[in-house]
């Protein structure tokens, strides 16, 4: 119901944010590489190098990181690597901005073991790796199929080098373990983890509760979840959507609902995955008007669910003759969003009779 945590606090863990700020903003390249505009990407970061080069501050690895990093994103690894190397003694400054960028791409992602391999064993200038970035190698084996083996013997290699393994680090392998379906391996983990002194956090704790949602029973993590009291930490909103999306598959509707109204007096705010998620379970349960209850608080939010699910709660108020709750579900939405009211959105029109094609309206009604 929720995105990994685990994957929430690897992104802040690899964070470049340390490296010195270019004028140009990190949206503007990614935004650039959606439109394949690659040529304008280059136009606009090696400019950037060439009248900075006698700069001993701007020239200097940290600077060069930042435009490593930003080829990187766009997915642009032959300026990037070419970058990296026309320095002196690249460190693992150069060689994270290169890596991190990746794992934002399944595609790109798979390259990092190939490339840290190379940069790191090259025979002019190798790179020594410190441990952000063998999190990286191990967070991107653990994104392909049955990784999480593949990722045990740099652990290994980490202790053999004397590199501090972090939370963070055990909770990807944990994760991966869990969503390959091996509680077994993943139970390994956990207590190789707390054997070496690492105090499981929170994050490593809702990998387990994200497990038992799928395959365990709401009591089980209601154990789970005094457990993670009892160690002093606070269960946050992706724990609550993990319990909700548990109530929801075992069919206890009432009892997601009551987590749901309760977030607030527990500290939690609804994200984006809590109003999606329980949306689309009540609607598929046929209860459309606590349905438009989720919906409506969202629109508050700000925090719209995706079309599709939205779809499902308008198309579900029509059939049960509530047309009317529907036209505003869709004139709410196009008032609020106008901007964002395009595409297959523009198609609820129809379905809710808004349209200047009557029969086409009612025909998407009856569908």
């Amino acid at each position: 119901m929720a995105v990994s945590s685990s994957s929430l606090l690897l992104r802040r863990h690899l964070s470049t944010s340390s490296l010195p700020r270019l004028p140009v903003e990190p949206s503007t390249v990614r935004r650039l590489a959606r439109l394949r505009r690659f040529a304008d990407i280059e136009s606009l970061l090696e400019p950037l190098v060439k009248t900075s080069s006698s700069s001993s501050s701007s020239s200097s690895e940290p600077f060069l990181s930042s435009i490593i990093s930003s080829y990187s994103s766009a997915g642009m690894l032959d300026h990037a690597i070419r970058h990296l190397s026309s320095l002196r003694s690249p460190s693992s400054l150069s060689l994270n901005s290169l890596l991190s960028p990746l794992l934002r791409s399944p595609h790109l992602s798979r390259r990092i073991p190939s490339l840290f391999s190379d940069l790191t064993a090259r025979k002019s200038h190798p790179i020594s790796p410190n441990h952000v970035s063998y999190a990286i190698l191990i967070k991107s084996l653990c994104l392909s199929p049955g990784g999480a083996d593949s990722a045990l013997p740099i652990l290994k290699k980490m202790e053999q080098n004397n590199l501090p393994i972090t939370a963070v680090v055990y909770t990807t392998i944990l994760d991966s373990f869990y969503k390959e379906n091996r509680p077994t391996e993943a139970q390994k983990i956990w207590q190789e983890m707390t054997a070496k002194g690492i105090t499981p956090d929170l994050p490593a704790y809702n990998v387990r509760v994200m497990y038992y949602a799928m395959h365990k029973t709401p009591e089980e993590i209601l154990n789970l979840i005094a457990e993670i009291e009892s160690n002093n930490l606070k269960p946050d909103t992706i724990t609550y959507n993990y319990l909700m999306s548990c109530y929801c598959r075992n069919g206890m509707f009432e009892e997601a609902m009551r987590v749901y109204k309760g977030l607030e007096e527990k500290g939690c705010v609804g994200n984006y995955a809590t109003y999606r998620h329980l949306l689309a379970a009540l609607c598929k349960n046929g209860d459309f008007d606590k349905g438009l209850e989720v919906f409506n608080d969202g629109v508050k939010q700000g925090k719209v669910p995706d079309y599709g699910t939205v779809k499902l709660l308008v198309e579900g108020l029509v059939k049960e003759s509530k047309v009317r709750a529907a036209k505003r579900v869709v004139s709410g939405l196009k008032k609020k969003f106008p901007q964002e009211f395009i595409g297959n959105w523009k198609k609820l029109e129809k379905v809710v009779g808004l349209s200047a094609d009557v029969e086409g309206s009612e025909q998407a009604a009856v569908a």
